[in-house]
Formats: structure tokens, C-alpha cells, sequence
């Protein structure tokens, strides 16, 4: 499963998986890398690596789908500095400040199944001793108790 996936992109903008040796969409790929898969793209004429402009395609057809990616600000940021300051920061520290916060996020979402395992366990065991100990048991019980003398009366 750690094995990158090899894909030749064609002219005709078809993309040939080389592991299924069939044709691919955008989707299928997409549906790879979430499945965990590493993906690698080559222009099947020039040979030239094409992953970043498949990857990037993949992206811009979520966003069309959602209306939005990236806040225009930000946009309007990439396109006024262009690929120097940007492709910096984007290699430096954005690849690992989001990598922080999915580590952050799976320890948070982990948390806080805990607390709700332990919360339902608490709740059991909350429940299974108040009915045991209830602070009305030893009136019932009395009450109880008269009426059985009552009865035994009559």
C-alpha cells in the first residue's frame, strides 16, 4: 500500500494508470490518494513529472464543487507574489503546519472518544448504583413492612 501509483497523463488529457493498466479519472485518483496511496504523474510524450499540475486539478474540481478553496485575500496574495515567496512558504511551513494540525485533530477527535467511552462507562456504573443504594429504599422498606403487618391484621 506505501507503493506510489504510477500514472501517464496523454494529450488527449486521459490519464493511464500502469498498476490496472486502465484509464483513470481525476476522481479515481483523488479516491487513491485518500485511500492513503501516493500517486506519481508523468506527460506520457515528454516524460516531464506532471504531478503537481494533476494534483492541483484535483483540488480546483473540489473547490468548483464547493464555490471556494482558498479565501480570495489569500488568492489575490499567490498571484501578486507569484511562485517565489509563495512556493517557499507553501514547501517550508505550510506543508508542516497542516500536517501539525491533522496530528493535532486525530489526538483531539481520540480525546475525546475517551471521554465519551468513559462517560458511557460512568453512566453504568452510576446507574447500577443508584438503583442499588437509592436514600428512599428505607422508607419503602417501612412502608413495605406496615402494610405487610396490616395485612397479616385483616
Amino acid at each position: 500500500m506505501d507503493e506510489v501509483v504510477v500514472l501517464k497523463k496523454y494529450a488527449n488529457r486521459r490519464i493511464y494508470d500502469t498498476e490496472k493498466s486502465a484509464y483513470v479519472t481525476l476522481h479515481e485518483v483523488a479516491e487513491y490518494i485518500r485511500a492513503g496511496r501516493m500517486v506519481s504523474v508523468e506527460d506520457a510524450g515528454t516524460k516531464e513529472d506532471v504531478t503537481a499540475f494533476i494534483l492541483t486539478q484535483i483540488v480546483l474540481e473540489e473547490a468548483k464543487k464547493k464555490n471556494a478553496l482558498l479565501p480570495v485575500p489569500l488568492l489575490h496574495a499567490i498571484i501578486r507574489y507569484g511562485d517565489n515567496l509563495m512556493g517557499e512558504f507553501f514547501e517550508k511551513y505550510f506543508f508542516q503546519t497542516f500536517q501539525n494540525f491533522i496530528r493535532h485533530k486525530q489526538t483531539m477527535d481520540d480525546q475525546f472518544k475517551q471521554w465519551l467511552d468513559m462517560g458511557i462507562n460512568v453512566s453504568k456504573m452510576a446507574q447500577q448504583s443508584f438503583s442499588d443504594i437509592s436514600p428512599f429504599q428505607p422508607f419503602f422498606d417501612s412502608f413495605a413492612g406496615k402494610k405487610k403487618e396490616g395485612e397479616e391484621k385483616k
